[in-house]
């Protein structure tokens, strides 16, 4: 045991070492990782050191180094030192944090740091909270107590009942619906037909107007899902006008703050979020701004009664504890890893200054990358960022014949980017157009990451300009 975890560590220390000149995309493709991972099925096994070894030696090229300052593809952030090491902690312990008999410490931790989560976004402390997964299980978590609790007041039992027969259920939002709600949505037979786009104003925010007159015409129980940073352009709902208006019509509310919902802890940018905690629920991720290891998701219930009956679980040879909480009660898990270390951790190591200025950092440098790709030649900025996403498209010139419109010439560069391996930048459709999706949200990036990740670019166009 000790030589395979001293493996681990040596190489561990390397590799935070040497992450920021490593390439940003994996330099292996499919076949390379098939041909070094794929060994025929043993009948005995073989030594734990030399697993690893070949573990890393076979795996470490397919690697994407999304921990990297230079990763802006999707809202991904890195590890901070202390959640890194509490992740370790985690694996080491092996805990099943499900009960808190079965997990004392999990238990009091994950609900330490519930609490600080609530503080954090201004959700009121009376509300139920969850460790998920990530957003989309938040979400999933948050619309099961919305299910029951709407379906409740008709008269239905859901969790007795099923959904045959029911009520059907009228969800409410924009055209910024993230997949991940939409994937929940379906997750829980609320059915995608029984979702209404509602038309947005300039600024791609739900319409008040819109939304009084879908409810004041509907006749079914009723969830509004709105936004608090949109996934392209960092969009925030109108909270305060769009909340009193769904709760006047008696329906449900549930904010997608997957990144959004971290600007309260910003002076900058918590203004955006003025009215939020009025809502019914919200859903955020701990992977993006709070820079924790993956596996780590938040759901937040104003309506604790309805969170609890939707997703608890008794059974006889469960110990369940009076005065103490049990988490497989509020998630849709049963066995489920100790998460809230890494939480934990994070917070108590940056505090709400600390996580505030890993949020203006962030958009400052995604603001700063933006204006400098846009004075390059053939870079046309889409959308300047409201808080740390931004859109650019690249505009072909007139020779191109491969690429010769926007949105094909706009894949072709940013392949030309990944094959690079300086940064990590993906597409997006938006308004009809190929885009490029910036995003920051590493604790890590730096000027020089931003610097870097421009030259990379000019070089490429100036190819195409000269």
């Amino acid at each position: 045991m000790e030589k395979t975890l001293e493996i681990v560590y040596k190489y561990s220390l390397d590799y935070l070492d040497r992450v920021d000149d490593l390439p940003v995309n994996a330099i292996s493709g499919k076949n390379d990782l098939e041909r070094a991972l794929e060994y025929p099925l043993q009948d005995r096994g073989i030594d734990s050191v030399q697993v690893i070894e070949q573990l890393i030696a076979d795996a470490e090229q397919g690697i994407v180094h999304s921990t990297s300052g230079r990763f802006f593809g999707w809202v991904m952030g890195g590890n901070v030192r202390s959640a890194l090491a509490a992740e370790w902690l985690t694996s080491l312990w092996d805990q099943n944090a499900a009960l808190y008999v079965s997990s004392p410490a999990s238990a009091i931790a994950e609900e330490v740091a519930g609490k600080w989560l609530k503080e954090l976004f201004g959700i009121p402390q009376d509300a139920s909270f969850a460790f998920t997964t990530g957003c989309q299980m938040a979400h999933f978590t948050c619309l099961s107590a919305a299910r029951n609790a709407l379906l409740e007041r008709n008269g239905w039992d859901v969790e007795k009942s099923g959904l045959f027969g029911a009520p059907k259920i009228k969800i409410f939002t924009s055209e910024l619906l993230h997949g991940s709600a939409l994937r929940a949505i379906r997750f829980l037979g609320l059915g995608t037909d029984n979702i209404e786009y509602l038309e947005t104003n300039n600024d791609r925010q739900l319409s008040p107007e819109a939304l009084c007159e879908a409810l004041e015409t509907n006749q079914q129980p009723a969830i509004v899902v709105l936004q608090a940073g949109d996934l392209n352009t960092g969009t925030f709902d109108d909270f305060d006008k769009l909340i009193a208006i769904t709760h006047q019509y008696n329906a449900w509310v549930h904010i997608d703050g997957a990144f959004g919902l971290w600007a309260a802890t910003s002076e900058n940018f918590k203004h955006l979020l003025k009215g939020c905690e009025n809502a019914d629920s919200w859903a955020t991720d701990g992977h993006k701004w709070l820079n924790v290891p993956y596996d780590s998701g938040y759901a937040f219930v104003r309506n604790v009664s309805a969170h609890y009956k939707a997703l608890s679980i008794r059974a006889s040879y469960l110990t369940h504890s009076d005065g103490a909480r049990d988490q497989m009660d509020w998630t849709p898990e049963w066995s489920r890893r100790a998460r809230g270390f890494a939480t934990y951790a994070a917070i108590r190591e940056l505090g709400r200054i600390g996580i505030g200025q890993i949020i203006d950092k962030s958009c400052y440098l995604c603001a700063k990358l933006i204006e400098e790709l846009g004075k390059i030649p053939g870079i046309e900025i889409v959308s300047e960022p409201i808080i740390n996403q931004g859109l650019v498209r690249f505009m072909p010139p007139k020779n191109h014949l491969d690429h010769p419109d926007p949105n094909s010439f706009t894949d072709f560069i940013i392949q030309e980017n990944l094959d690079k391996g300086m940064s990590f930048l993906g597409g997006t459709e938006w308004n009809g157009i190929r885009c490029m999706r910036i995003s920051v949200c590493n604790w890590q990036t730096n000027e020089d990451d931003i610097s870097k990740t421009v030259q990379t670019f000019r070089e490429i166009l100036y190819k195409y300009y000269l």
